[in-house]
Order: structure tokens, then C-alpha cells, then sequence
């Protein structure tokens, strides 16, 4: 352990040594699982970690549900934009709305993510609609963390834009606000603003282009051969709460009068499992996931 006049961390041996201690606690608590064949009963504390607005709007509403469901089970659910490590800070899962890369943790898709360009009514009547992608170039765009890049897909295939604009900001809520409120054009997730597209708060513009599809939602847990019964039904009931296509598309395309799963009505493709994910603490894909 190294100590300074303001801090205490640990040495390289120090964190080799937490970090195996860790995996053998885990796996002493998966072998107690097995023995005593609790494969249909949860118990215990349940962490979870999840991105903020999302875990307000999406997992938060839900989960009385699941613990009605599940009397002996505590959830404790942080909401944080932030990858944690998942097991140095002792995290049964979490969910990530990234686009995952190759890593020792196991993930399981639990929805899709579709996100698209949209305005106010107040901000197209002022400033007009975009017709082209470099229009957007006259426009001005939102972005959280400091104006990153939007990864998007269009006619001719992905594409990179850097959205230029006056406000700048580390918050995907206050991006969301801004929008909602007529500053500028932003790429929001359907999840995010379902609500403002349904009465019109919100227009879709350049419908052409939307955010890449290899963003989805995760979850995100470590690689066990024994999953604790409380993460396998909490990852189970997510699943089936969104599925392939999430019922925010359907309050969508209910108020827009098409098929569900996306502005043109095509469907959604079925969730994938098993794909692996990103286990540092970096934001590969930031503005992706707090969007």
C-alpha cells in the first residue's frame, strides 16, 4: 500500500492480490450456490450499476416488480454515467449502453438502441429544416462531452459528424433540456425522448440517418461457469421487460401510426447474447451511452 499527505492506494502487488481475493470470494459464493441448489430462489443484495437517466426512466419504475417478485432479494441500484469496474467495486452486473468491446466479461443484449436526429418545432420554425447531413454544418447541434463525435449511418453507409454549436456541456440531461427546449438539433436515443416524439414536442429531422446500430443495451456481468441465481433472474426479467422491440417504440409508433420498431416501421433485429464487453473504466463510446 502506498501512502501520501492525501492519499492511500494500492502498489501493483497490493491490487494483484485484492483482485484475486475478490475472484475467489466469488467463487466460493458461486460453489455455496450450487451445493445448496438455489438455482430458483434469489437472496442476499443484489448491486447493480446502470446509466443515469436511463436507470430514472427505465429500470427505476420496474422494480417493484422484480422485488415483489423476489421478497428475500435487496436491490442496490447506483445510477451513474461512468463505467465501474465491475468486480473491484464489487458489482453483481451493469447495465451498459455502449457499443462493447472484447474484454473477460460476459454480456447479454437486452434491447436495442436506436437514436435519431431530432428538433424542436420552435427550432425548425425559426432556423428551418436540415435537408442534407451538410446542412447540419449551419445548424446549431448538441452534444454532451464537449462536442463529440456523432457515429452515424446513412445511404452510402457510416459516417462521422462533429456537431458545432454554443452550449457545451458534460450532462446528456441537460442536452435532452436543450433540445425539448428549442436550442439546437440533437441525437437522442428513442428511450430518451419517446414521450416528446409522441405529442410532438419533438420532430425527427434528416430521417435518412441514425446513430450506429452497434449501440445497445447490456448486461454487463463477469464471466462465472455458476451465475448467482439473483443476477440470472434480474438479467432474465430485463430481458423480457424491453425485448426486441422495446415498448418505448411501441408508445412511438402508436402515435405516429406505424409498424413499431423503427420510423419506417422496419423491425428490430432479436437480441443477441453472450457478446463481450468493456470492463475498464473508460468511456469507449461515452456520448453513445449517456444518450
Amino acid at each position: 500500500m502506498q501512502r501520501t499527505t492525501r492519499q492511500i492506494s494500492l502498489t501493483e502487488a497490493g491490487q494483484g492480490f485484492y483482485e484475486r481475493v475478490v475472484a475467489i470470494l466469488a467463487g466460493i459464493e458461486e460453489a455455496e450456490a450450487f451445493v445448496s441448489r438455489r438455482s430458483a430462489l434469489a437472496r442476499g443484495v443484489l448491486k447493480v450499476s446502470a446509466p443515469t437517466s436511463f436507470g430514472r426512466m427505465h429500470i427505476a419504475p420496474h422494480i417493484n416488480k422484480f422485488m415483489q417478485a423476489n421478497p428475500d432479494l435487496g436491490v442496490n441500484l447506483m445510477l451513474r454515467d461512468e463505467f465501474v469496474d465491475i468486480v473491484g467495486d464489487g458489482y453483481d452486473l451493469a447495465v451498459r449502453i455502449a457499443e462493447l468491446s472484447d474484454s473477460s466479461l460476459v454480456a447479454r443484449k437486452l434491447a436495442p438502441v436506436r437514436r435519431i436526429l431530432v428538433a424542436s418545432p420552435d427550432y425548425l420554425e425559426r432556423h428551418g429544416e436540415p435537408e442534407s447531413l451538410h446542412d447540419l454544418d449551419r445548424h446549431i447541434c448538441l452534444a454532451p462531452h464537449n462536442n463529440d463525435t456523432w457515429k452515424l449511418e446513412g445511404p452510402d453507409g457510416p459516417i462521422l459528424h462533429r456537431p458545432i454549436g454554443p452550449l457545451q456541456t458534460n450532462s446528456s440531461e441537460v442536452v435532452r433540456e436543450a433540445v425539448i427546449g428549442g436550442v439546437g438539433i440533437a441525437l437522442r436515443s428513442t428511450w430518451d425522448i419517446g414521450a416528446e416524439l409522441a405529442d410532438g414536442r419533438l420532430l425527427r429531422v434528416l430521417p435518412d440517418y441514425e446513430g450506429s446500430r452497434n449501440v445497445a443495451i447490456h448486461a454487463v456481468y463477469a464471466s462465472r461457469r455458476f451465475l448467482p441465481a439473483k443476477v440470472r433472474l434480474f438479467i432474465d426479467y430485463l430481458a423480457e421487460l424491453y425485448g426486441p422491440t422495446p415498448y418505448w417504440e411501441n408508445q412511438i409508433a402508436d402515435a405516429a401510426g406505424l409498424a413499431p420498431g423503427s420510423a419506417d416501421g422496419a423491425p428490430q433485429q432479436p437480441p443477441q447474447q453472450a457478446v463481450k464487453g468493456n470492463d475498464d473504466g473508460s468511456q469507449a463510446d461515452a456520448a453513445s451511452a449517456a444518450e
